[in-house]
């Protein structure tokens, strides 16, 4: 990515959050913190509406607008690919405003502005993909969800989680929750769900989408060092 477009992603990327690290900001954009600092340095100095420091987070000043976005060639191939994605793997409502998205850039730029993309996905399956939009909306609105699941052993359990996200897994999909018969975030299979309902109460404290990714990717830590040791060979002394 040449540094002028990189430039504008940051200002792109920081619209709209209340405040954004440069940790998070070097994972999205694939570089170094130490690049993203000197970058924020040197809006900062140009005169861009920035705020923030190293260590403390950067954010825009309220009323920025960015210029008219463009597309390149591989970026309007992509949204055409996940487009096709969408069209067969997400529920209904998502997959139609997908395609609504692609029609208008289709409308704009003409069938030969758009380049071939040789990326498909047949919807050869019988997914319940219509689950995930009740689920989507318990999200949203912060509900709780009762639900039967069945396990991959056809144990059945009611459980009350707090759901928080939903993930695509190339065959399936999982919601992402915190369980409170567990008391721990968990990963529900939508497949497996047999019946669910929704509660308005409140959540306890703490309970987020993130302190999940956190808890998953200590877990994942967590595994991969137990599974290094077990692969040391063992010696006497």
């Amino acid at each position: 990515m040449r540094r002028a477009d990189r430039l504008m992603e940051i200002l792109l990327l920081l619209r709209g959050r209340r405040r954004t690290t440069a940790s998070q900001l070097a994972q999205w954009l694939e570089v170094s913190p130490r690049t993203v600092y000197r970058d924020m340095a040197d809006l900062m100095a140009s005169g861009a509406p920035v705020n923030g420091e190293a260590g403390e987070g950067y954010w825009l000043e309220a009323g920025f607008q960015p210029p008219p976005l463009s597309f390149s060639a591989a970026e309007l191939s992509a949204l055409e690919a996940a487009a096709r994605m969408l069209a067969a793997w997400a529920d209904p409502d998502t997959a139609g405003a997908a395609a609504s998205a692609l029609a208008k850039i289709h409308a704009v730029l003409g069938s030969s502005g758009l380049p071939p993309t040789p990326l498909y996905a047949p919807a050869l399956h019988d997914y319940p993909c219509e689950r995930l939009t009740p689920l989507a909306q318990a999200i949203r609105q912060g509900q709780w969800l009762d639900i039967a699941y069945q396990d991959e052993n056809g144990r059945a359990s009611q459980r009350r989680v707090a759901p928080l996200g939903l993930f695509f897994w190339g065959d399936r999909w999982t919601l992402a929750a915190w369980c409170a018969l567990r008391r721990d975030y968990r990963h529900f299979r939508v497949d497996r769900l047999t019946a669910w309902a929704t509660r308005a109460d409140p959540w306890p404290a703490g309970i987020s989408l993130d302190a999940f990714l956190e808890n998953a990717q200590a877990g994942h830590a967590t595994r991969q060092k137990v599974a290094r040791q077990n692969q040391q060979p063992w010696h006497r002394s």
